[in-house]
């Protein structure tokens, strides 16, 4: 069964990150990007991994310019990780599970 993320806007973007109360992790993604459906798969089971211990959520930079624009991401797809409500740093690794939970450094919940 796949875990659907979170689709979140510009609006709702500041109130979701800043009261989570775990790590943040933002796709930022647009219809067709290439490479965008594969690293939303990818993040599905990271997030199905990490349980309650992590928040995902995707953003369409097309419907919801500003956080994009404001973070300044020039390439697609993007993943950001905010801790605290703030912005930590970008993701790399794009595409591979491994690399993303190795690179958040996050334990899943039991």
């Amino acid at each position: 069964m796949r875990t659907r993320l979170q689709a979140v806007s510009d609006r709702q973007f500041d109130r979701v990150v800043e009261t989570s109360s775990v790590p943040v992790l933002v796709e930022f993604w647009k219809p067709g990007c290439g490479h965008c459906p594969a690293l939303t798969t990818e993040l599905e089971c990271v997030q199905k991994e990490m349980g309650s211990s992590l928040l995902i959520v995707t953003m369409n930079v097309e419907e919801n310019p500003q956080i994009p624009a404001e973070l300044e991401v020039t390439s697609l797809p993007a993943i950001a990780l905010y801790r605290n409500g703030e912005f930590a740093k970008f993701v790399g690794g794009l595409g591979k599970r491994d690399e993303i939970v190795k690179q958040i450094g996050i334990e899943p919940s039991s």
